[in-house]
């Protein structure tokens, strides 16, 4: 399969890459992020545990739709289609919807949404043409529960889960498959000198594993949703 994962070079996305990487051999992986550094090491510590596949890497601004076009232009350079595409290139920054800076929510929406949104509309043609595909949208718990501090990263997370809902039904025709998966705290680097005990909360990998199982159904089978809490809840 032909795999391709935004915000790669670590946390949920590099999570992901590696509980598809364990696969028999054969796939095909082209990795995204913005930090280049970040993301040739991950891309070298990949190809190196799982030889078996071909991992590709290319420095990307999710929130630009001009290096959005590149890296897809890129992709198609090299392969005919995409199988799997992992909407996961996202950022947070609390806030209050009152009282956050201005120009919060632009900047949330940019990555959180108008990412997913422009980077799909780019790669579904191919997904069409073949009849067959899947779309993973990495939303939130935040998309269905308000909370304190949220504001225009909830708000965005709202917007990505709608635009996943759409989707969904717009490519049922097509046979593309569309699942929102909605984590709640999952430990990666945002989590790191929080004191937060890892043991509170989730894994990342916990999410991958997710991800990973709901793709490997028949064509006639969709995971829709996948919601995710820690054992004690929400933080």
């Amino acid at each position: 399969m032909n795999i391709v994962i935004t915000g790669a070079s670590k946390g949920l996305g590099k999570a992901i890459a590696e509980a598809f990487a364990k696969d028999e051999p054969g796939h095909s992986f082209f990795l995204c992020a913005r930090n280049a550094t970040e993301l040739e090491a991950t891309g070298k510590d990949l190809q190196e545990r799982f030889p078996q596949h071909k991992i590709h890497t290319k420095t990307c601004d999710v929130s630009d739709k001009t290096s959005l076009g590149q890296f897809v232009e890129w992709i198609n350079g090299q392969v005919a289609r995409v199988d799997i595409l992992v909407n996961n290139a996202g950022v947070y920054l609390p806030g209050s919807a009152y009282g956050e800076d201005d120009g919060m929510l632009e900047k949330l929406m940019e990555v959180n949404l108008y990412s997913a949104y422009h980077l799909t509309r780019m790669i579904l043609p191919g997904m069409i043409s073949s009849k067959s595909g899947h779309v993973f949208n990495i939303c939130s718990i935040a998309s269905i529960m308000a909370y304190p501090n949220g504001g225009a990263y909830s708000i965005s997370k709202f917007a990505l889960y709608g635009f996943s809902k759409n989707l969904r039904e717009e490519m049922k025709p097509h046979g593309i498959k569309v699942t929102h998966v909605l984590p709640g705290a999952a430990y990666t680097d945002s989590w790191s000198g929080s004191g937060v005990d890892p043991q509170r909360i989730m894994e990342a990998a916990d999410v991958a594993r997710m991800v990973y199982a709901a793709a490997q159904l028949s064509p006639q089978a969709c995971v829709e949703e996948i919601i995710l809490r820690p054992q004690l809840g929400d933080l």
